[in-house]
């Protein structure tokens, strides 16, 4: 299988968002390696007369100057997790419509690939549009190329509302859960294995740590009106020295997902409270985002593309924009269920829909 290339006719935005999905989806652009695509996503701006083009690192952004009396913001992450032999992308004809196979095309490059086509399209919108095109989503949060532009440059994200083209299915999803990890580490004394009552074995030690974890139950927490369920559970476990050795050592790798509810510090307090007792260290945290549909600009957008909204249950970037004081909701093409897999694929014509619905409500 060839290796996908950077498309040398450079990419053409006033083609459908579907096709604007297959041509970035073969261009590669794992977290780290974006550089490629961003080229590519800010050629194609620079090509739209009607837009101011800003770029920081592989972020690049494009705002309207219209003087409308609001501005929304467009946002997708260019980067995807490790290719797993689904490059270039393939098209299968089913039932149910023409899906596009390969990594990407779920989380998000359709997504994406729809605020490019109304970049394209949308020269006289009713609202100013600011489209953000950043990097590093699928990595360390502080990597994240959309918190370096908050931390940077807050004024070129300044809006009245936001839309993350997440994979939603074509459904309004509001708010997401916030994320946090942690590790728990268990102590010991080592030993030869043959005479171990000397020793004190850190991996049994962990036992109690994944007894609490088993017998946690996770709540379902109702946030203005939507339902977000909760999770509590080791991702990771590390110990041992050798096989004729009792270790003195042993991490459990933890992540608890908490609801909007909940700010960061409620998390923290809750989980240090959970295993009290326990070497506990937090390595990673991400508050969540209430669902802000009672903005008006969020009821509007919904009565616009219809459906009843829904709760985001994993952790998105709608949050970095709740932070800064913008409501922010979840709308894009593909099932959330199917990124990151193997298999990962998006119903095209789906990813088309998406951008006739934003089309109604923006043009």
């Amino acid at each position: 299988m060839s290796s996908p290339q950077t498309p040398t006719g450079g990419l053409d935005l006033t083609q459908p968002a579907s096709a604007i999905t297959r041509v970035i989806c073969d261009v590669p652009s794992v977290s780290g390696d974006e550089t490629s695509l961003a080229d590519l996503v800010e050629q194609a701006l620079r090509e739209q007369t009607d837009l101011e083009v800003l770029r920081d690192g592989d972020t690049v952004v494009a705002r309207t100057h219209l003087d409308r009396a609001r501005r929304v913001v467009l946002a997708g992450h260019l980067d995807t997790v490790p290719i797993k032999d689904n490059l270039p992308t393939t098209t299968t004809v089913e039932p149910t419509g023409t899906w596009l196979h390969g990594r990407g095309t779920v989380d998000m490059k359709g997504g994406v690939a729809v605020a490019l086509a109304l970049a394209g399209q949308l020269p006289s919108p009713s609202s100013d549009i600011t489209y953000v095109f950043y990097d590093h989503e699928e990595v360390s949060a502080d990597l994240n190329g959309l918190r370096r532009v908050a931390e940077r440059h807050p004024e070129w994200l300044a809006a009245d509302f936001a839309i993350l083209g997440e994979p939603t299915a074509g459904r309004v999803e509001g708010g997401c859960n916030g994320t946090c990890r942690f590790l728990i580490t268990t102590h010991g004394r080592r030993a030869h294995s043959a005479r171990a009552w000397v020793g004190e074995n850190a991996i049994h030690a962990a036992a109690d740590v994944l007894d609490v974890l088993r017998d946690f139950a996770p709540e379902t927490v109702t946030v203005d009106g939507l339902d977000y369920r909760e999770g509590l559970n080791a991702v990771g476990i590390t110990g041992g020295v050798a096989g004729n050795v009792i270790p003195d050592h042993c991490q459990v790798h933890v992540n608890y997902r908490f609801a909007p509810s909940r700010s960061a510090a409620e998390a923290e307090q809750r989980m240090r409270e959970l295993f009290a007792g326990f070497d506990v260290e937090f390595v990673d945290m991400s508050p969540g985002a209430r669902p802000g549909l009672d903005a008006p600009l969020a009821q509007a957008f919904l009565q616009a593309v219809g459906g009843e909204a829904l709760p985001k249950y994993g952790w998105t970037d709608v949050a970095r924009f709740s932070a800064l004081g913008i409501p922010a909701v979840n709308f894009g093409p593909g099932d959330a269920l199917l990124a990151h897999a193997d298999d990962e694929r998006v119903l095209l014509e789906e990813v088309d829909h998406c951008q006739q619905a934003l089309t109604r409500w923006l043009g």
